[in-house]
């Protein structure tokens, strides 16, 4: 199922024609499946737990793909998930599942940006505007799964560089916990599409792309969605981890 390019969809391989997406009666216009950052990343993660190193042609053309969707602040877009704290979620976990050198200077730049969008809370959240404004990449109010999001990634980024990040983050999962032992997440932070029309990422400061996509901020051509499951299983992943990390290198 990997595509020519190297990276994986949600549910089809090399459906990345644009033409498809003008016939009018596709739903915002999003008949196309073409691959992404954040799916590329949980199939290589998963390649990695069955044994699948970088070596393997498949995992080192998926590699070369993540390799080039990397943006120039060091994250990744997210296509499935509120957004680039997301997409740099399912990317750095993967890059360790797979033996990758974690030290390297692309890894760093990542970890590095996910820190430095870090509430004063402890937590991480990013708003939905995001999609359209890059201004906006990885800001907004704290969210128990962006805050797993961000604890996942600096913790698979495993630097002491980032120790502080990590126990405030864990810190605030644990704050945030209700009595009966999940957590209440008021902001959405999944996407069905973000309403590009092509499914996948743009150039956010091409002029006139607002008029273009008949949008602004307000996503007016895509939809976000709750996912309920978000709040309970990442929190849980992320803590699982974490005390993986307090109890080896931590």
């Amino acid at each position: 199922m990997q595509s020519r390019s190297g990276g994986w969809g949600a549910f089809d391989k090399d459906n990345d024609k644009e033409i498809i997406s003008k016939i009018p009666f596709c739903n915002f216009g999003e008949a196309l499946d073409p691959p992404s950052a954040d799916v590329t990343g949980h199939v290589l993660e998963a390649l990695g737990a069955l044994g699948f190193t970088k070596d393997h042609p498949a995992v080192a053309k998926g590699l070369a793909f993540l390799r080039a969707e990397q943006e120039e602040d060091g994250s990744w877009f997210g296509r499935w998930g509120v957004n680039h704290i997301y997409g740099t979620a399912a990317v750095l976990p993967a890059l360790e599942a797979i033996g990758e050198d974690m030290g390297q200077d692309y890894v760093r730049r990542a970890a590095d940006w996910l820190a430095s969008k870090q509430n004063p809370d402890g937590g991480w959240g990013e708003t939905c505007a995001s999609y359209m404004d890059p201004k906006l990449r990885g800001t907004g109010p704290s969210t128990p799964s962006q805050t797993a999001w961000g604890l996942m990634s600096l913790l698979a980024v495993n630097s002491s560089d980032h120790a502080a990040p990590i126990r405030k983050g864990v810190d605030f999962l644990i704050k945030n916990q209700d009595e009966s032992g999940t957590w209440d997440e008021r902001y959405y932070t999944g996407t069905g599409f973000p309403g590009y029309g092509v499914g996948a990422r743009m150039n956010l400061d091409a002029e006139g792309l607002s008029r273009k996509l008949g949008q602004g901020t307000e996503l007016s051509r895509g939809f976000l969605l709750g996912y309920n499951m978000y709040r309970h299983s990442f929190p849980l992943l992320a803590l699982g981890r974490a005390k993986h990390w307090l109890e080896t290198a931590g």
